[in-house]
């Protein structure tokens, strides 16, 4: 990789991960972006995503949850139900040929979303979520996020919104701690796979650790970033197709 290129994915991961812990995510699906904007093998770009995904969802939701945007309860059905499948998806390698055109649907879902950042209908007051709700829900983002490479944020928040489960300010945090535990088990799954991290690892590591210190202080004073938001959303469509029709 020529130090440009090197340099650009850097600077894009820092923005990625900026804009998504402003929302309480970690930044997966625009690291998987990045990487196949810049033609990475899918080999590569699941545990990377992954092992940034752990790094980032560790910091924010220790801010997050400082800052006492955060729900234990809801949590923990949520996980229950996530990190087993997540577990059993990040076991399972995906040919190539499957698996660039799922991550494209997934980008193109996640695009579409973050070009309509505006909150998804809620209840005015949240409401105790159904255990065994919240655990089903919690199992069908897990196996997805396994098998992709994600932590299935970009899922869950607004998830969690629209069924009135949590207002808008412990979202961000239980999101956050969601992303953490599915992003853990998806790659305990298949721990083999870190073989095939990139050398710049490091490089990458900082860059988004400087985007997560940026974003989660956006979040936690909550400055507004809705543009900037939609700009990483057309990003993700032009990957997704990128990934899709190539």
């Amino acid at each position: 990789m020529d130090p440009v290129t090197l340099a650009a994915i850097c600077l894009l991961f820092c923005l990625g991960a900026a804009l998504y812990t402003s929302v309480g995510h970690a930044g997966a699906s625009a690291y998987l972006a990045i990487m196949a904007l810049f033609g990475v093998a899918p080999a590569t770009m699941k545990p990377t995503a992954l092992v940034l995904n752990i790094l980032v969802a560790s910091f924010t939701s220790w801010r997050y949850v400082r800052a006492g945007q955060f729900d234990r309860r809801l949590i923990v059905p949520l996980l229950l139900g996530a990190m087993p499948l997540a577990f059993l998806g990040g076991s399972i390698t995906l040919d190539g040929a499957i698996y660039r055109p799922l991550i494209g649907v997934v980008l193109m879902i996640a695009g579409v979303r973050l070009l309509w950042p505006r909150p998804l209908r809620q209840a005015q007051l949240p409401h105790a979520a159904p255990w065994p709700g919240a655990a089903a829900s919690g199992a069908g983002v897990g196996l997805l996020s396994g098998l992709t490479g994600t932590g299935g944020g970009i899922f869950v928040s607004p998830l969690l919104l629209f069924l009135g489960w949590s207002d808008a300010r412990r979202a961000s945090g239980i999101a956050a701690v969601f992303i953490l535990g599915n992003s853990l088990a998806g790659l305990a799954g298949n721990l083999s796979s870190v073989g095939a991290l990139p050398a710049a690892l490091p490089l990458f590591v900082v860059a988004v650790g400087i985007g997560a210190v940026i974003g989660t202080t956006l979040g936690t004073v909550r400055l507004p970033t809705e543009r900037l938001v939609q700009a990483i959303g057309a990003v993700l469509l032009i990957a997704a197709a990128k990934l899709i029709l190539s």
